[in-house]
């Protein structure tokens, strides 16, 4: 696929998702189209404990809680990556507080409608969602503190380019803290170019060696992982993918999906 058309299958999966709820992810075979496709609740962490959660907000499409290692502080300029129907940013807004300010991007209309309708109900006058391709955002440089991102960056075809661009609108000093899924040792060829897997956070995944990698070729420093964890996908899913002999690598831990929470600093 190329990286247009992978984008364009993205943003039509995501476009599903934001029309159900979190419950109605959570009890469907598969989170949407059915038994075929993969779970993304598989993935997600619990937000319901946390000050300034908002359950309209949460779809269940996270693998972590970035602000968790944010380190965001009340009269910061925070952005969210891939915001959804505003999870993240509802959590960095009750830290920031009314001085700071939080912007979500995203590039699902339909997911940014489902944004702004959660704000105004909230209404909530210094979190705002724009429209932009991470690839490529309609944002000035050196323009926040922190950066977060949940479960979006795997999805993004040019990661390269993303980091760049999370660099660039950074301000000097400022961090990104993001949660993602990386994969341990290659994945088979089925995983990685079925189209269902990969906007379900699996076959856009990267080693996590060469993950790293990207982020210290984009100049970032104090490059930290927060928190590792091993994605148990259930073999019913994996066995529309993979033959035996991979399966058996797969419990054998030769190959992984990880989900892990990563902050870096731009000096």
């Amino acid at each position: 696929m190329k990286a247009e058309d992978l984008k364009f299958v993205v943003k039509e999966k995501y476009g599903e998702i934001a029309k159900q709820s979190k419950i109605q992810n959570e009890t469907s075979c598969c989170g949407v189209g059915g038994c075929g496709s993969v779970d993304y609740t598989i993935f997600s962490e619990n937000y319901n404990k946390l000050k300034g959660y908002h359950p309209d907000a949460d779809l269940g499409l996270g693998c972590g809680i970035p602000t968790q290692f944010a380190l965001i502080k009340e009269g910061d300029s925070v952005l969210d990556l891939g915001s959804g129907a505003g999870n993240d940013c509802f959590v960095a807004r009750a830290i920031v507080g009314e001085t700071g300010k939080v912007t979500g991007i995203d590039f699902t209309d339909a997911m940014l409608e489902k944004a702004q309708k959660n704000v105004a109900k909230l209404g909530f006058s210094n979190v705002e969602f724009i429209k932009g391709d991470i690839e490529k955002m309609p944002l000035a440089d050196n323009q926040f503190d922190v950066i977060v991102s949940n479960c979006v960056l795997n999805l993004v075809p040019d990661k390269t380019r993303a980091f760049s661009e999370i660099m660039r609108v950074l301000k000097p000093g400022g961090h990104f803290c993001v949660s993602d899924v990386v994969t341990k040792g290659e994945l088979p060829q089925k995983l990685q170019k079925d189209a269902e897997m990969y906007a379900g956070c699996v076959s856009g995944a990267i080693d996590m060696d060469q993950y790293v990698s990207i982020i210290r070729e984009q100049g970032f420093q104090n490059i930290e992982i927060h928190k590792q964890k091993d994605v148990q996908i259930p073999e019913a899913i994996l066995k529309n993918y993979l033959n035996t002999q991979e399966l058996e690598a797969f419990s054998n831990a030769e190959i992984g999906i990880y989900s892990i929470t990563i902050s870096a600093k731009k000096i």
